[in-house]
């Protein structure tokens, strides 16, 4: 790998850690936050607050680029509704169910198997044994806490209403990474966020609307406003302005590998923010999982 190539990767690297560590904050809250945001309203606030802060900045760019973006509308459409009308409404769902610890664990974990199986299938991307190795161990880890520690729950696939839900989210976010990684070079990363993030959220608004009419009135307060902003600057267009600069450095499979991070900030944070306990069964978890995180990216180097 010459220079130049070498410090790429490490940009991405630092990119898709960074992604990691703000996004880790993102199952607190579907968590904490639970009770005073309904799942879709919780989204829908998300986005349109991430919509609000990037389009001025984007605005520009996308009259620029109009021509290329309704060249592929088709396209533009389906990683609004999978990387913005869908994930986090499965993890906000998932957050009714479930600990911030299992969010984080199963949601992150599964994620980048998914992205790997799928950007095998229709990109090409070459699976190695070695990564082959790192992700049954991913999936090994992934099941062992689903399944509370328990092989019976395992091979009866007893698995909690949450852990189906974050499995949900988990699926639609690696068809998210796939998609991301065959952006047309035309379109700016600035243009496709401006663009999915408007298009998601106006996707979303009949869904909320509908909520609406059957759940009690969001009581607004300056510590809900905190956590809609922190949901919309943080976890919507700084995260993901590093996480497709990351895909395009490292590609799909390794980027969304990156992703098994998030549950090492995450119980961190749920241990300490919401009093969470950290059990031997997610201790055995998280550790296949990095195990499985290390031995997926180790690359073969010729001589």
């Amino acid at each position: 790998m010459n220079p130049r190539s070498e410090k790429q990767v490490l940009i991405g690297i630092s990119l898709a850690t960074l992604a990691a560590l703000i996004w880790s904050g993102n199952f607190i809250v579907a968590r904490a936050a639970y009770k005073l945001l309904p799942p879709v309203s919780m989204a829908f606030f998300r986005w349109l607050t991430a919509t609000i802060i990037i389009l001025p900045f984007g605005l520009r760019a996308l009259r620029a680029e109009k021509r290329i973006l309704l060249e592929n509308k088709k396209y533009l459409f389906y990683c609004a509704l999978t990387g913005i009308t869908l994930f986090n409404t499965c993890i906000y769902i998932a957050g009714h169910y479930t600990t911030a610890i299992n969010l984080a664990l199963v949601g992150t974990s599964s994620s980048p198997i998914m992205a790997v199986v799928l950007a095998s299938i229709f990109l090409k991307e070459r699976v190695t044994p070695l990564r082959i190795l790192g992700l049954s161990l991913c999936v090994f880890g992934i099941l062992y806490l689903m399944g509370k520690g328990d092989l019976r729950h395992i091979l009866l696939l007893k698995f909690s209403l949450g852990d189906l839900w974050v499995l949900l989210g988990a699926f639609f976010f690696a068809i998210y990474n796939v998609l991301a990684r065959k952006k047309p070079s035309g379109i700016s990363p600035l243009t496709f966020l401006t663009y999915i993030f408007s298009l998601g959220t106006l996707m979303l608004l009949p869904f909320f609307i509908l909520e609406q009419k059957h759940s009690p009135a969001i009581q607004w307060n300056l510590h809900l406003f905190w956590i809609v902003l922190y949901l919309g600057l943080g976890n919507s267009v700084i995260s993901y302005l590093c996480w497709n600069a990351a895909i395009a450095r490292l590609g799909a499979a390794r980027t969304a590998l990156f992703g098994n991070l998030i549950p090492i900030f995450a119980s961190i944070e749920a241990a300490y923010l919401l009093n969470e306990s950290i059990t031997i069964v997610h201790v055995i978890s998280l550790v296949l999982v990095i195990i499985g995180l290390i031995i997926a990216n180790i690359r073969n180097r010729k001589p």
